[in-house]
């Protein structure tokens, strides 16, 4: 097996790069993720199920031994079914609900040799920023046990950061994919609205605010994962191509000098974490020095407004899943504000629901404008490092309203980009005094995905990024 130190430095490319040589053999890849595993989770709480035996037995009798075969991967419990292993959606009640089936994205990732071992935590329906719950306790921060790993993603990204895996899968419907990878230290890309199926379980979920990929360590594995997971399934509503040739391919070259707006502050104006404000400048200089044209500059739209009403859209899905009576009932088996949440969909009329996604629509053509010009927008990820445990969790009894304006006053910069389907992608630029990571987010246009890869690529190899927690 690998050592600890040789380990934490390989992503999955470079793991599958030694087993085709034989420097490793697979299984041995497989044994060395169950021991870090086995040695980190009970400090950072990140991996709630395991499949190791079924792992390891899948992999002795296969008999291929493609690119990525016996490589490590963990799925995220929500969003996700796969057969033989539970998916509880970070809920009490539903812990032990095997579906049955793997949804598509899964399916792609079987396909392609990866060993899936287990789940990781969210918080009950990804309704928050932080990975605390009744089902799973708090998932703690690799980078300070004090602090939380963020959410809907935070297992994925504890589990990452920690030094488990190199990668892990990741869901966003309001940045938990983005948010978790700012405040652990990793790379985490929400990709183009339809270049990943979201399928078969799902079809147009919460009007295309909700994707699904991964946080990594290296844009490179992120890249690659996009190779295997992209393209349309069978009766996807709709779907958007992968460039020719594959996003990694892209990755290996970079892109030509582009268009890029920044700001410091908020879309609204409304100062920020002095850190989140540095690492955004920090990063501005990097790409001026790159060969970029850089500047300040804001998309033309009312921030509270959209962020508000996409807020909203996207909790009252919850309506989709459970009946009016039943949320007129103590539903007993849910936490605090996952009631209040639920109770929330259930009195929203349908003319309310539909001229929320009216609004969402105005406010992102008016923001997406901004694309016109530039080709690139860089923002901070979040409104400062990861918050301490015990905060943003579900488990309290405080106002629907006073929730929501908790949440996005902390994350005031990935909701818009749900909104508008864009690919947004967090990059563990810079730490604080204190040494938490600190991210910042690029994005770029509609279907532009491979252009954004390029660009974090570039912006990696001209920067050393701490991605793993000591």
């Amino acid at each position: 097996m690998l050592n600890r130190e040789e380990w934490v430095s390989q992503d999955l490319v470079g793991l599958s790069e030694l087993a085709a040589k034989g420097d490793v053999s697979r299984r041995e890849i497989l044994q060395t993720a169950i021991r870090e595993i086995e040695s980190r989770n009970e400090a950072v709480n990140a991996v709630v199920l395991t499949r190791f035996e079924e792992a390891l037995d899948h992999l002795d009798k296969t008999d291929k031994a493609d690119r990525f075969t016996g490589m490590p991967y963990l799925i995220k419990d929500l969003h996700a079914p796969v057969k033989g292993m539970p998916l509880s959606n970070g809920s009490e009640k539903f812990v032990g609900t095997d579906m049955g089936f793997d949804s598509t994205t899964v399916s792609r990732l079987r396909n392609a040799g990866i060993a899936l071992l287990g789940r990781t935590a969210s918080p009950e329906f990804g309704l928050t920023i932080t990975t605390e719950s009744r089902a799973w306790r708090a998932t703690r921060n690799p980078w300070n046990l004090d602090r939380s790993a963020g959410g809907s993603s935070g297992g994925a990204g504890a589990a990452v950061a920690s030094g488990m895996v190199p990668a892990a899968h990741a869901t966003d419907s309001a940045g938990s994919i983005r948010i978790p990878a700012a405040f652990n230290g990793l790379v985490g890309l929400k990709p183009t609205r339809g270049v990943n199926a979201i399928g078969p379980h799902r079809g147009d979920p919460n009007f295309g605010m909700s994707h699904e990929h991964a946080v990594s360590r290296t844009v490179r594995d992120t890249a690659v994962l996009l190779d295997i997971t992209a393209g349309p399934d069978a009766g996807c509503p709709y779907f958007t191509p992968a460039p020719a040739g594959g996003f990694e391919a892209l990755c290996k070259s970079a892109p030509a000098p582009l268009r890029i707006g920044f700001l410091t502050d908020r879309f609204d104006g409304k100062s920020i974490d002095p850190d989140s404000a540095a690492a955004v400048t920090h990063t501005a200089k990097l790409l001026t020095d790159l060969g970029h044209s850089v500047e300040e500059a804001r998309p033309d739209f009312d921030f509270e407004t959209l962020t508000s009403n996409a807020f909203r859209l996207l909790v009252s899905s919850l309506a989709g899943f459970f009946p009016p009576e039943f949320c007129e009932g103590p539903m007993e088996g849910f936490e605090p504000m996952t009631r209040k949440s639920m109770r929330y969909a259930a009195q929203v009329g349908l003319h309310d629901y539909l001229q929320r996604a009216a609004v969402v629509n105005t406010e992102v053509r008016k923001m997406s404008a901004f694309f016109n010009t530039y080709d690139i927008l860089l923002t901070a990820s979040t409104n400062g490092a990861a918050q301490p445990l015990g905060v943003a969790h579900l488990d309290q009894d405080i106002e629907f309203d006073a929730f929501v304006d908790l949440v996005l006053d902390k994350s005031p910069f990935s909701v818009p980009f749900n909104a508008s389907g864009q690919p947004a992608i967090s990059l563990p630029v810079h730490q604080t005094a204190e040494g938490m990571p600190i991210g910042v987010q690029l994005v770029s246009g509609f279907g532009q995905d491979g252009k954004l890869l390029q660009l974090a690529a570039q912006i990696e190899a001209a920067s050393d990024w701490k991605t793993v927690a000591n």
